[in-house]
């Protein structure tokens, strides 16, 4: 019953409230944002939802445009911008996936939407991230978030799936408010600490 009904109330009704209630902060970053990075406050990304169907997640855009003399893009940790690396380091970035969750593309609690490119790369039961719609934290994020590597936060993806329930997300969401008021285990460049999953192993094509 949960799961399949009162979970999404819930995530619905708890997003309109949170957006109406933030709001003005909500708008403050938007303009600091729009400033440091000429006018693109946003970030929007297509991933994998539930079912593994394809939507534009939008987070707050934490890193400029700025390239090299060849065109490409420099290294993350060059294009964080000072307004970037706080609103990242206090989760705010993740404030606009209030939008997300409103649609129903996302919910507050399930395993984090990752790369598309990162499909061919999951082992066969950790597909079961995908059973559920994703969310703005998870498990993986309040047991290590960045500083987990690929197989353990992939099981805790797995684990949450398997045993989803109002209580574990009650567990969840109070792990996840400690981690921002106390910035743990926050990594403002994850790439600093975290290969990518198609580096860390081989391609795993279905039939």
């Amino acid at each position: 019953m949960y799961a399949l009904f009162v979970k999404r109330v819930l995530d619905f009704s708890l997003a309109l409230i949170l957006l109406l209630i933030l709001f003005p902060i909500f708008f403050i970053i938007t303009i600091f944002l729009a400033i440091a990075n000429k006018g693109k406050p946003f970030f929007v990304q297509k991933r994998p939802g539930k079912h593994e169907k394809i939507f534009s997640i939008v987070k707050f855009k934490t890193m400029n445009d700025l390239i090299d003399e060849k065109g490409e893009l420099l290294p993350d940790k060059d294009r964080l911008t000072a307004v970037g690396s706080f609103v990242r380091k206090t989760s705010l970035d993740e404030l606009p996936q209030l939008f997300n969750v409103i649609k129903g593309e996302m919910s507050f609690i399930g395993p984090r939407p990752l790369l598309i490119r990162y499909l061919p790369y999951y082992k066969e039961n950790e597909r079961a991230r995908h059973s559920i719609r994703p969310g703005i934290t998870g498990l993986a994020q309040v047991s290590g978030r960045n500083l987990l590597n690929w197989d353990d936060r992939l099981a805790l993806d797995v684990e949450y799936v398997n045993n989803l329930s109002f209580v574990l997300d009650l567990k969840i969401i109070l792990k996840t408010i400690q981690s921002v008021i106390t910035s743990k285990d926050v990594v403002v460049d994850p790439q600093s600490v975290m290969i990518n999953l198609d580096d860390a192993r081989p391609r795993r094509d279905r039939a």
